[in-house]
């Protein structure tokens, strides 16, 4: 019975570092842009969302929207403002990173001093755990961050295989010219992409509010998960990017069977060395030949 609720625990863990990982995968897959600061969207979502239904008692469709809205936002701004302007200058992958990784800090330090420096948490009933079987504990919002996952990534295949500007953003990082085939700016198409792999975080960054909590350093841990389940995934895949986050929240989760609480984290990586070693290319990435 232990096994089996660290496995619903860990799906529902799984669905969250999946909705950060698709929205990373997604905006360095069409833009080729390490985006380091994607943690910040997830932190500042979910903050915004935090004050909004926990101090503020707004109701949780509006602090739903403002929480999509910021963190689009400030997808926006990066490409506009600072990624944008590096790329100009033909600057190099290091000069980005560093950029990114201010920015990150920057947040970081801002949502610390604004908000504190402790956990965080949004009070819903559906975070409490009810017994569905002898000594097994579901709460509601496992099953509806499942629900919104599987949601999210439903729409999210289908604009990008069915609309003009989902195909445009995946040919962008292979041909930007294919871009300007269906009549759209590459830059423009960028920008999208940065808006819509921020948005997609929102739901992830709620319900890690009403269930782990928040701190002003969580954007960091969101970062390395999204960065892991890429590679796991395969580079440029959301679908692996989706399944990969999926398998490292269920490999966190089952080690507190057999491991120490201090080992969970640690076998995220062990599972991405695995990968690194034996499969390169992750699920569903494209093998390439060295020369």
């Amino acid at each position: 019975m232990v096994f089996l609720q660290l496995f619903l625990n860990g799906l529902q863990l799984g669905a969250i570092y999946a909705l950060t990982a698709v929205g990373f995968s997604l905006i360095f897959g069409s833009t080729k842009i390490f985006h380091v600061a994607h943690g910040s969207a997830f932190a500042i979502s979910g903050y915004i969302y935090w004050w909004l239904a926990s101090q503020l008692d707004v109701a949780w469709p509006v602090a739903t929207l403002a929480a999509v809205l910021a963190a689009a936002a400030f997808g926006l701004l990066m490409e506009r403002f600072i990624y944008r302007p590096i790329q100009r200058h033909e600057a190099s992958f290091f000069t980005v990173f560093i950029a990114a990784f201010g920015v990150s800090l920057v947040i970081q330090n801002l949502i610390g001093s604004v908000a504190g420096r402790g956990m965080e948490t949004v009070t819903t009933p559906l975070s409490r755990s009810v017994e569905i079987m002898d000594g097994l504990f579901v709460a509601p919002i496992s099953a509806i961050s499942i629900g919104v996952a599987i949601l999210v990534f439903t729409a999210l295949s289908y604009f990008l295989g069915r609309t003009h500007v989902g195909i445009a953003m995946r040919a962008l990082s292979e041909n930007p010219d294919l871009v300007r085939v269906f009549g759209l700016d590459p830059g423009r198409v960028a920008q999208w992409a940065f808006v819509i792999g921020s948005a997609v975080v929102v739901p992830g960054a709620i319900f890690t509010a009403m269930t782990a909590g928040l701190n002003p350093a969580i954007g960091t841990h969101v970062m390395l998960v999204s960065l892991a389940a890429t590679i796991v995934g395969g580079i440029g895949s959301v679908r692996g990017a989706a399944c990969g986050g999926m398998l490292l929240g269920l490999a966190e989760n089952l080690a507190y069977w057999k491991l120490d609480p201090q080992w969970s984290e640690a076998v995220t990586f062990v599972v991405l060395f695995a990968f690194i070693i034996f499969r390169p290319s992750g699920f569903f990435g494209t093998p390439t030949a060295a020369r």
